[in-house]
């Protein structure tokens, strides 16, 4: 389907057809006939964000990130974001934050570190807030968050060791930064946030003292053996998160200043089929792609993307996506995808739908019929998010 038109964060340009002068003899003749009058310079403004739109990122190919309508599959507008920056959301639903970094002459000169903040109904730019430094790594799920009362953000940084940027969205200025050695992704809970660490456990980092306490769990999984997506699906709200390995082990977590994982469960194992392992040559139906999971926090249902592969295959796009009832701890059904995908995501409405990438295009799956709509041409290959509130 053809992309339509965009809001865009600025009012359309004028267009002025051209206008010939010739001079004879010292008179200007006359101008065309056919003369068009300049347009009207219009601007459009956007509802208040919605738990039914997608934000699609940017891909290698594209900028920006697509806002979708997951009712009628069409393109609402843009939030300028480039391919190397993380987007999060005012849980106010007023504005929309950009953690970037930009170069006075492009690709060199002089570094700048920032969370830029844009109106949600006009995505024009507000202000920039400057940090320290952040990690650039490209489109993250949870390298960039903000806790649930929307005043601090969450921004992962590596100086060279792994840290956090806490930022004041009320203030709007550059808090502190906390050190947090190898650990990574952002789970804010009211006393701070947490992450998961290279070892296996999660560190609670409590920052309501004057100083930064860090806490870890026990391990809840062997990295060596079998690691945990890094795109795992996190609640704010709800304080609860849910991770897979690369086996196929789903786990749920109580997240907050002690947290709490629950003993896994085989996917395969779900789906009446023998479990995942770790064993050479081994071929089964295994999770993969790039953003693997999706988690709708009403139904506590997981969608997951599945491939036949052997282990280590975890990067092979999915040819089929899994229902999964994280409260049965059973698979409720399988759906053969007509093309391969790396991403997916779900809306967290009353009616949800998923929407699932694979190279540059895009489709929309209602999760009532399990019936996908008409590809989006070009709509872009990048990660995909959704909002929880309002």
């Amino acid at each position: 389907m053809s992309r339509p038109t965009l809001l865009r964060p600025m009012a359309q340009i004028l267009r002025l057809a051209p206008l010939a002068l010739a001079v004879a003899s010292g008179t200007a003749r006359a101008a065309p006939e056919n003369l068009t009058e300049p347009e009207t310079a219009t601007s459009a403004t956007l509802p208040a964000p919605s738990k039914d739109w997608f934000f699609v990122r940017g891909y290698f190919e594209t900028g920006g990130t697509s806002i979708v309508d997951s009712a009628t599959s069409k393109m609402l507008g843009m939030v300028n974001t480039s391919g190397w920056s993380d987007l999060a959301f005012d849980p106010m639903g007023k504005v929309y934050y950009v953690a970037e970094t930009l170069w006075s002459k492009g690709n060199r000169g002089t570094r700048q570190d920032m969370v830029s903040v844009y109106d949600a109904k006009t995505l024009l730019l507000q202000t920039e807030i400057p940090i320290p430094g952040r990690l650039i790594i490209g489109a993250q799920l949870n390298n960039f968050a903000v806790s649930a009362d929307g005043k601090t953000g969450y921004v992962y940084n590596l100086t060279p060791a792994a840290s956090v940027n806490v930022v004041d969205l009320v203030k709007r200025k550059f808090v502190k930064n906390v050190e947090l050695p190898g650990c990574a992704g952002m789970m804010p809970i009211a006393e701070g946030l947490v992450s998961v660490c290279s070892d296996g456990s999660l560190a609670t980092v409590n920052l309501t003292g004057a100083k930064a306490e860090i806490t870890r769990s026990a391990p809840f999984f062997v990295p060596t053996v079998d690691p945990v997506f890094d795109s795992f699906s996190y609640s704010a709200v709800k304080k609860q998160a849910v991770f897979i390995s690369y086996t196929g082990l789903i786990y749920t977590a109580k997240i907050g200043a002690k947290p709490e994982v629950a003993a896994p469960f085989s996917i395969q194992a779900a789906a009446g089929l023998r479990a995942g392992d770790t064993k050479p040559l081994d071929v089964n139906w295994l999770p993969g792609g790039w953003q693997v999971s999706a988690w709708h926090r009403a139904s506590n249902h997981l969608y997951v993307l599945m491939h036949m592969g052997e282990y280590w295959s975890q990067k092979e796009l999915g040819s089929e996506i899994w229902d999964v009832d994280l409260t049965a701890k059973k698979v409720v059904r399988r759906f053969p995808l007509e093309d391969k995908a790396g991403n997916l995501e779900v809306t967290q409405g009353d009616k949800p739908k998923l929407f699932v990438n694979s190279g540059r295009d895009g489709v929309v799956i209602d999760l009532a019929t399990w019936k996908a709509g008409p590809k989006i041409k070009r709509i872009s290959g990048g990660i995909i998010s959704t909002i929880e509130a309002p």
